[in-house]
């Protein structure tokens, strides 16, 4: 199990309320829940250092799959197992694969804005704010994609029903949380709601989990991309 402090691969612990710690690698003081058994915090800009590489790779994918795009993107060096990067991941994954699909988007700008609002997204929002951030990803996807705003009418609705079907369905399987596993999820969802209300078709082949071994949490059988 690899996975977990970044800086000595030691258990995560959550707080029951913020304290004020000091990142270990870029020294920066933020108020945080999360740090691990040895006392090491690592701020999510640090934990999601090279996303602008992986956000290059993207404009590369020919593929009309998001699961494929993302497959490859979680392949990267730069992506860990579980992690905010994610909130931006499967964003950018859903934006190349419905561009690949013939939908129309200028991909960079799209890539470069959903890279700016997924990042806001903090780590750990699955648990504390009950809404998962490959989910929130999933609707920042539709959002852009359609050029939503809070002012929108049908643009609005689709962004937060893309939101909350991704929600549900992962809230159907269950916890404690996967990244991995989350961002299939919100991918399958929101490439079905792209195909209702869109036209657009992305091919989505099942995904298989391929890094379960570095999931100290994984759920084995009961996930649904566990082996069989």
């Amino acid at each position: 199990m690899r996975d977990e402090c970044l800086i000595c691969g030691a258990e995560l612990v959550y707080l029951e309320k913020p304290e004020e710690m000091v990142c270990a690698l870029c020294g920066k003081n933020e108020m945080s829940r999360a740090r691990c058994a040895q006392g090491h915090f690592v701020c999510d800009k640090c934990h999601c250092a090279g996303l602008d590489g992986i956000l290059g790779a993207c404009l590369a994918h020919k593929s009309a799959d998001p699961i494929e795009i993302l497959d490859a993107l979680m392949a990267e060096a730069s992506c860990h197992m579980h992690g905010p990067e994610h909130h931006v991941l499967i964003g950018v994954a859903l934006a190349a694969a419905y561009k690949n699909a013939g939908g129309q988007v200028d991909l960079p700008a799209a890539l470069s804005e959903i890279h700016s609002r997924g990042s806001q997204v903090p780590g750990g929002v699955c648990g504390f704010w009950g809404a998962c951030g490959a989910g929130i990803g999933a609707g920042i996807f539709m959002s852009v994609i359609t050029g939503a705003n809070p002012l929108s009418e049908k643009e609005w609705g689709l962004s937060n029903l893309t939101t909350a079907g991704a929600l549900e369905r992962i809230g159907k399987i269950g916890g404690p949380r996967c990244c991995k596993r989350n961002c299939y999820t919100a991918a399958l969802s929101a490439a079905d709601m792209v195909r209702e209300h869109l036209g657009v078709e992305m091919t989505c082949k099942t995904p298989v989990c391929s890094r379960f071994s570095e999931n100290n949490q994984c759920l084995g059988a009961k996930c649904p991309y566990f082996p069989k």
